[in-house]
């Protein structure tokens, strides 16, 4: 699959390429309020990052302590619910899903 056909595909998702001229070796894709960074490999998507929450601070991780989920980042930290959870899951398996087709 070509870079066009998933471009189409994230947009089909209703993933978002989020403007990051200060991060040139990544593209940050969302919906929702969640994102990931993904390796910009000139013509192609590489590697996928973890996803997570965006705040108004930042990306913050998903942390799993014990039991509880947390969205954490250097001055934040926020109970995850489970369907936050759900949903950051579902986001991850999509944006996996599109760019690896083919």
């Amino acid at each position: 699959m070509g870079l066009m056909e998933k471009l189409e595909g994230l947009a089909a998702s209703g993933i978002h390429l989020v403007p990051a001229h200060e991060i040139p070796t990544h593209f940050v894709l969302e919906r929702d309020g969640y994102a990931a960074l993904v390796e910009c490999t000139g013509d192609d998507f590489g590697a996928i990052g973890s996803s997570g929450l965006l705040t108004e601070e930042g990306f913050a991780a998903l942390v799993w302590r014990g039991e509880s989920a947390t969205f954490v980042r250097k001055s934040f930290a926020q109970p995850a619910t489970h369907e936050q959870v759900q949903q950051l899951r579902r986001f991850a398996r999509d944006l996996e899903n599109v760019l690896r087709a083919g």
